[in-house]
């Protein structure tokens, strides 16, 4: 065609057919595109092209008429169906309702309109020569990346929400069970009645669609809310706590020079004195009384500043118990302690003194030889109920203050 219109035929015309600019055949990317998989991706990024979703079904509609599945090539996109035809492709939509949503498509950039002098919508062929006026599909297949774009920002957003929302109903539920056994170990505070009214506010929230902004904002306060209820629940037992009996422990007496300074003695050919350590069969009393488990006397704190390699391998905060359990738990396999012997540890010590143990050992990994058989020998004497954590840790202590 040696000219190509941009004014509507009978119609005035407005900005977005002064965007209309004919484009050489080289400007058009010659990569054919799946017509309905162009309008997948289009549906999933509607709203960044300003289109609805009736938008879409007209312009499906369109794509109806164009013989080939695949955008692109040499193929001229032009199609011509009258507006009777295209009504009945849309099930009878209403003509006046059908062109309203073809000038939103064309407003868009989606599409174009090769209005012939007559307003009529046809092709004439003569000789190689062919001329169609109608409906342009070429902008919807220039567009085919930027579209594609979008789709995949959109899945991203979407993907983003839904980790999001995930987390925070995790942190509605925490919190909900957290003022449960607040309540039970601490009756009559009333931070639990607050955590409640909170998970409760949550939940119903939840069942709404919330935006990203929504969700971040409920995770910042969950947070405050979570931390407050752990320095409650843990405060006691990490920063209050009386050491005097941390203190006392420190002066039991390790009469065994062979092993590291960390529980009283298990006997000739221990745990780190040379030649692998058995795996010791646990008393079968303590096997059916798996609840033995004492929660540690010495504070957090302590733990901490006793055992500063922690902090190379894990790079987390350590503030609260569970902290320094989610640590272990993340340092355990690459002492190559076995997930059964892990386990046991922590049904018969309790996952805080198991946790205590772990990193301790860590201390000290250098002169262990068999960790997995070291930390079986103690759960066996945890069972037995001859184990406390105290010594291993003041031990540490008292050896980073005589170095």
């Amino acid at each position: 065609m040696e000219y190509t219109p941009i004014s509507p035929f009978m119609r005035p015309i407005s900005h977005a057919h002064l965007r209309v600019i004919e484009r050489p055949e080289a400007s058009v990317p010659g990569k054919p595109v799946n017509k309905w998989q162009l309008l997948r991706e289009l549906s999933k990024a509607q709203a960044a092209f300003g289109v609805s979703e009736r938008d879409l079904t007209v312009l499906q509609g369109l794509l109806s008429f164009f013989p080939d599945d695949a955008l692109g090539g040499n193929a001229e996109m032009v199609v011509f169906p009258s507006n009777n035809a295209i009504c009945e492709r849309l099930n009878g939509m209403p003509c006046s309702t059908m062109r309203r949503h073809l000038a939103r498509l064309v407003e868009a950039g989606l599409l174009m309109r090769r209005d012939s002098p007559n307003g009529k919508r046809y092709v004439r062929k003569r000789g190689e020569d062919r001329v169609a006026f109608g409906f342009d599909l070429s902008p919807l297949y220039c567009r085919a990346e930027e579209i594609a774009r979008a789709a995949e920002a959109v899945r991203e957003a979407e993907d983003r929400v839904r980790r999001l929302r995930e987390v925070v109903s995790l942190m509605r539920r925490d919190l909900a069970a957290l003022a449960e056994f607040g309540e039970e170990i601490q009756p009559g505070l009333g931070l639990w009645d607050q955590l409640r009214d909170r998970a409760a506010l949550t939940a119903r929230a939840l069942r709404r669609k919330l935006s990203l902004e929504d969700l971040s904002a409920f995770r910042t306060e969950l947070e405050t809310l979570l931390d407050q209820a752990r320095n409650v629940i843990d405060g006691p037992e990490t920063e209050d706590m009386n050491t005097n009996d941390a203190c006392f422990e420190r002066h039991h007496h390790n009469s065994n020079k062979d092993s590291i300074d960390f529980e009283p003695p298990l006997g000739q050919g221990g745990a780190a004195t040379g030649a692998p350590e058995p795996e010791p069969d646990l008393p079968e009393a303590s096997l059916e009384d798996p609840d033995t488990r004492r929660v540690p006397k010495i504070p957090l704190h302590l733990v901490i500043a006793g055992c500063p390699s922690l902090k190379t391998f894990y790079q987390g905060d350590i503030r609260h118990w569970h902290q320094l359990f989610d640590a272990a738990c993340h340092v355990r396999p690459a002492m190559g302690i076995s997930a059964s012997a892990w386990e046991e540890a922590q049904r018969f010590m309790g996952p805080e003194q198991a946790s205590i143990v772990i990193v301790a050992m860590l201390e000290r990994f250098a002169d262990i030889r068999s960790p997995g058989g070291y930390l079986r020998a103690l759960t066996s004497k945890a069972a037995a109920g001859e184990f406390s954590c105290g010594p291993m840790v003041m031990a540490l202590i008292g050896r980073r203050s005589a170095a």
